[in-house]
């Protein structure tokens, strides 16, 4: 069956149970305690929802000194580091989790990084994000992920994959870029994206768990989202 290669692999990194499309956000709730870095933060707005969550969250943004999005930030109300891509000023074990929306596909050197989110995170620490997997490039992108690829540079960074949920499908990225990024394909990202609801359909139509539905839109993603922590 489609996407039993991919199952074969990631093991039970794979809901069992049927899941909608993510983002990082989904995974918000479940980190928005205690100490978060948003690693890639850009213009700093998830501040927002994590303290809609939690108001005693303690939120660090942390980025590059320049890219598009950090030249956008405009907020004054959280504390903002600059790093140098790879290496995080904080001390061994400091924060509680670490929170990274679509940032991996930009990072030069991400092995090196995800070594860096595993010292600073805490034993059981959590890191929490979504990359691309099958996205044009933007935004100085250097890099699509396989859920498969991210697993192996977690575990050689010393973190462990916990969860990996599918994003956005890639026909619906792709669309989206192709017709310049309109407001009705960019509502792709808050409803089930085209080849999903395909996917969704398709295994109603064969009776397949959920968990071999869950594979064949991570097989066919734009995006996926996922967990990792630190043993």
């Amino acid at each position: 069956m489609l996407g039993d290669d991919l199952l074969a692999v990631l093991g039970d990194a794979v809901p069992r149970e049927r899941v909608s499309q993510a983002l990082a956000d989904h995974f918000i709730p479940a980190i928005a305690a205690g100490s978060v870095i948003d690693l890639g933060c850009g213009a700093g707005d998830s501040v927002v929802q994590f303290r809609d969550v939690n108001p005693d969250v303690r939120w660090v943004g942390v980025d590059v000194e320049r890219s598009p999005e950090v030249a956008s930030r405009r907020r004054t109300d959280a504390e903002f580091v600059t790093f140098d891509g790879v290496h995080l000023p904080f001390d061994d074990g400091s924060y509680d989790a670490v929170y990274c929306k679509q940032v991996l596909e930009h990072v030069r050197e991400p092995g090196p990084l995800l070594r860096e989110v595993a010292r600073v995170l805490r034993p059981g620490g959590l890191l929490a994000g979504s990359t691309s997997q099958l996205e044009p490039f933007h935004s100085y992108s250097t890099w699509n992920y396989t859920p498969y690829g991210l697993k192996l540079l977690f575990e050689a960074a010393g973190l462990s994959l916990e969860e990996v949920r599918p994003g956005i499908d890639s026909l619906a990225v792709i669309v989206n870029r192709g017709v310049g990024m309109r407001r009705a394909t960019r509502r792709w990202w808050a409803v089930e994206s085209p080849l999903n609801r395909v996917a969704d359909a398709f295994g109603r139509v064969r009776r397949l768990e959920p968990r071999q539905v869950n594979a064949i839109k991570l097989l066919l993603c734009g995006q996926f989202a996922f967990t990792a922590r630190r043993a």
